[in-house]
């Protein structure tokens, strides 16, 4: 077990952490398959969009709303099928409507009695202040792909976070749901680390590239993180 009391500030993931993303995402790709008479389970549509969205967020620096909207273009080329404007904007407008998980707002509001919280994740600044109010706390520090302009796993965005945070790196604590953009990036900064391994379709990997990473904590939920600390 963690050594919690040697930590200062917590940094979380957002989607797919705190946020189900997965439902939101599953909900708007089948929506569009159906329109045009395609059909993929749960599993294909989910490694696929892993492949896509790190794809898409290689190379020069672009906002999350277009890395978005490449994903769903990606996905017509893949099944033979014209992707309209209304379509590619469709996932990014669905980010809005995507829910916290069952025990993420009462575990938030647990751990922020005792650590500075902060955000670290791969979206614009104006998509994450539609999920804000879903948190249920305030955070002492959000930091996104649109400041640091880069996406996880670079390094870019966690040595952002940790210079906001002021706080040795053997302070600071980091979660996420992603082996690849969250476990692996942290580790090779000196964070210690802990992958909550969500319930998902495709077990252990979720909508991320598949990767393969040795945390310092694994646990199934936030709710259990909260109750070990």
């Amino acid at each position: 077990m963690l050594d919690f009391s040697r930590f200062e500030v917590l940094t979380f993931d957002c989607y797919g952490t705190l946020i189900n993303w997965e439902e939101g995402i599953l909900r708007c790709l089948h929506r569009i398959l159906a329109d045009h008479g395609r059909d993929l389970d749960d599993v294909a549509l989910l490694r696929l969009y892993g492949d896509f969205e790190a794809a898409a967020e290689q190379g020069d620096y672009r906002c999350y709303r277009d890395v978005l909207r490449s994903v769903m273009r990606r996905f017509g080329e893949e099944l033979s099928f014209a992707v309209t404007d209304k379509e590619a904007d469709s996932l990014p407008d669905s980010l809005k409507d995507w829910k916290p998980w069952p025990d993420t707002v009462a575990a938030l509001q647990k751990l922020k009695d005792r650590f500075r919280l902060a955000i670290i994740s791969n979206v614009d600044d104006d998509l994450f202040s539609a999920t804000l109010p879903l948190l249920g706390v305030n955070f002492d520090e959000v930091i996104t792909a649109q400041q640091a302009r880069a996406y996880k796993p670079s390094l870019k965005i966690f040595q952002l976070a940790m210079k906001r945070a002021g706080v040795p790196a053997q302070r600071i604590l980091h979660v996420g749901q992603s082996l690849y953009h969250d476990v692996l990036p942290a580790q090779s900064l000196g964070l210690a680390s802990v992958w909550v391994n969500r319930p998902s379709a495709r077990s252990g990997v979720g909508a991320v590239k598949a990767s393969e990473g040795h945390p310092d904590l694994q646990v199934s939920s936030l709710e259990e993180l909260a109750a070990s600390i």
